[in-house]
């Protein structure tokens, strides 16, 4: 839940002119000419008009202008954004077939969420989009799509990603400096490659990548390039994946990073996904000890997981009702976990035992870290299902290595989802129908 809450916090927060950018406003004081739309792409049993196209190069165009990014040449910049389309329509296509909606009520929620994380009420959100010339239908829509693309990740990647204790032993013992506090600033520019891959293939999309290292080596802006011909989402942010320590980098990128001052790039790299280009940007702390004393978290929960059977506002809905029981009527926390929670701690009353930071996933620990002992939580989503939390006690305690462990943990399950996604997505895109009809 929270997760959400935050990513359209940063829609808005970019400005508004983030979600600006996706109408054709009168911002420039220039009149469009009107266009003919026609099909430039058939996705499955769908199509992309040309005006659908226009709208968000038109939105990419701003993004980097207000970036300060060079602008790619505009037919290259054409078809990367029309890739991202594709790739966008195939993942919705998919969301549906499976089953997964967004039901009004969760929209609602959402939008009162992003209002409330920019001190607005719903009712001065929607009026300070109308004064940008945002149409609040289409806003409405765009945030449909971005909680579906989420939940659609939750389901058939994070939740599924699991990190045994081998590999937390095995990532401690051979990454000495993951947890030294060191951050990097990193950008990077993607060349996917299809899963099975002919050596042909290959040779193409590598000749593409030393091209690109060419033209940084002329001097050539690496954001104008990545927006240019990367294949990642962050493609038009410059491929920049923001500040990060060495844990949380993806472990190509880590190792790559080792060995390279600020403003260097690295070879070309391959993964699962295909070839990458890693830029340092810039390099910051490091060497910090860990603290010997960390507070840990004694809590318990009752966890619903969303099917066919039980969607979102459902679960959510059980929950406030057993919450009611909880804080009006004086039901037992531990007796209603083990009636209604879906996890092994049911039986346990839904006991955790103590946790310390890195033990659960984001959204769990931020509901729970804005607990005090004996109060129970509002309904709460993770990529587990939805969550009813009580805090039962806190205590400061030596966890040195159990800390060390807890944060292997974390950066564990952060780099086996973000691999699992690419590759999830590179999947989806190879089984996709796609027929391009660009305009001559």
């Amino acid at each position: 839940m929270n997760r959400i809450a935050s990513r359209f916090s940063l829609l808005l927060c970019a400005g508004l002119t983030c979600a600006a950018a996706l109408l054709p406003t009168a911002a420039s004081g220039q009149p469009r000419s009107v266009a003919v739309d026609r099909i430039v792409a058939v996705v499955n049993d769908e199509v992309i008009t040309t005006l659908e196209l226009r709208e968000r190069v038109e939105q990419a165009v701003r993004q980097l202008q207000r970036q300060g990014t060079q602008l790619p040449p505009e037919d290259l910049l054409r078809r990367q954004v029309l890739e991202r389309l594709v790739l966008e329509r195939a993942q919705l296509q998919h969301a549906r077939e499976s089953g997964l909606r967004i039901d009004d009520a969760t929209l609602e929620r959402a939008i009162a969420r992003i209002a409330e994380n920019n001190r607005l009420s719903p009712t001065e959100l929607r009026a300070a989009l109308e004064r940008d010339g945002i149409a609040w239908t289409r806003f409405r829509e765009e945030v449909r799509t971005e909680i579906l693309l989420t939940r659609l990740r939750e389901r058939e990647v994070d939740s599924r990603v699991v990190v045994t204790d081998a590999e937390i032993d095995n990532f401690l013992a051979n990454n000495p400096e993951a947890l030294s506090g060191e951050e990097l600033l990193l950008a990077h520019i993607l060349m996917r490659l299809p899963e099975s891959a002919t050596p042909e293939q290959v040779a193409v999309v590598a000749a593409r990548a030393e091209a690109v290292k060419e033209k940084l080596a002329a001097g050539e802006d690496f954001a104008r390039l990545a927006a240019t011909y990367s294949d990642a989402p962050d493609a038009m942010s410059g491929g920049e994946l923001g500040w990060r320590s060495r844990d949380r980098l993806p472990a190509l990128f880590a190792d790559a990073a080792g060995k390279l001052q600020a403003g260097e790039v690295s070879p070309v790299l391959r993964s699962a996904a295909g070839l990458h280009i890693v830029k340092v940007l810039d390099r910051r702390g490091g060497a910090g000890d860990a603290p010997l004393a960390l507070q840990q978290t004694r809590a318990r929960h009752i966890l619903l997981r969303t099917s066919e059977i039980l969607s979102d506002s459902e679960a959510e809905s059980r929950l406030v009702g057993l919450r009611e029981r909880i804080v009006q009527g004086g039901a037992d926390f531990a007796e209603l976990a083990r009636a209604n929670s879906a996890d092994l701690s049911a039986a346990k009353g839904g006991d955790l035992g103590w946790l310390s930071p890195g033990d659960t996933v984001p959204e769990f620990e931020r509901a729970m870290n804005a607990l005090q002992p004996g109060e129970v939580s509002q309904p709460v989503r993770s990529p587990f299902g939805w969550h009813l939390i009580k805090v039962e006690e806190r205590r400061m305690q030596d966890v040195s290595e159990e800390r060390r462990r807890a944060l292997a943990r974390n950066a564990l399950r952060e780099r086996k989802a973000a691999e699992a996604f690419e590759d999830w997505l590179r999947q989806l895109r190879d089984r996709t129908y796609v027929e391009y009809r660009f305009e001559s």
